[in-house]
């Protein structure tokens, strides 16, 4: 009789858990690191550099390691989210063409992995500005944000976003949107030096 109690009050117990359990499980979906972003805050980049242009305080500037014989290629760095504005410049000889097509080059590796490329103009005739700026969306590009600069007869100068870390921008999408806000923050102070 006893056994028969036993067996009675597990049979009870359990269909009362199985019964109230009727709502469905729903797994969450996969969470990221908070990312904490500083307040936006600009210092000048005013060297003897044929150019000038406001960056973020909260960045450093470095010359390029990788191309020693080019004085005015630079790295404005993001240690903090391992992340890399790469600054090149040269000076235009009747070859604005090339480089213009290298630029191109450079972006069009992007395609096999961007969902969209969006390019928008820069025009500034007051500022002897003239470029473009391209958008590159995807989960695992390489580079989403690069633009190029000229005045169309002796500067050129290419910029490039790079991340030191395996591509997964659904992740980074914070801090690439930041640093993009950098960036534009950038183009809009850009000046070209004639006296160089």
């Amino acid at each position: 009789m006893q056994t028969l109690k036993k067996i009675s009050l597990y049979i009870f117990l359990s269909g009362f858990l199985f019964s109230s359990c009727n709502q469905h499980y729903t797994p969450k979906p996969r969470g990221y690191f908070r990312i904490d972003l500083p307040r936006k805050s600009y210092q000048m980049f005013d060297s003897t550099f044929p150019y000038t242009f406001a960056y973020s305080t909260y960045a450093h500037i470095t010359n390029d390691p990788y191309s020693p014989g080019q004085k005015y290629w630079i790295n404005i760095r993001y240690p903090k989210y391992k992340a890399t504005i790469h600054i090149s410049y040269k000076k235009v000889k009747n070859n604005l063409i090339k480089y213009l097509e290298d630029s191109r080059k450079m972006v069009i590796k992007h395609i096999p992995k961007a969902n969209a490329i969006n390019d928008s103009l820069i025009i500034d005739p007051q500022r002897h500005l003239y470029g473009m700026a391209y958008d590159i969306e995807g989960n695992s590009v390489a580079s989403p944000y690069q633009f190029i600069l000229t005045d169309s007869s002796s500067h050129f100068l290419r910029g490039a976003l790079y991340f030191h870390v395996v591509p997964n921008n659904d992740s980074l999408e914070p801090v690439i949107k930041f640093i993009k806000s950098d960036i534009r923050h950038l183009l809009n102070t850009f000046q070209w030096k004639d006296n160089n």
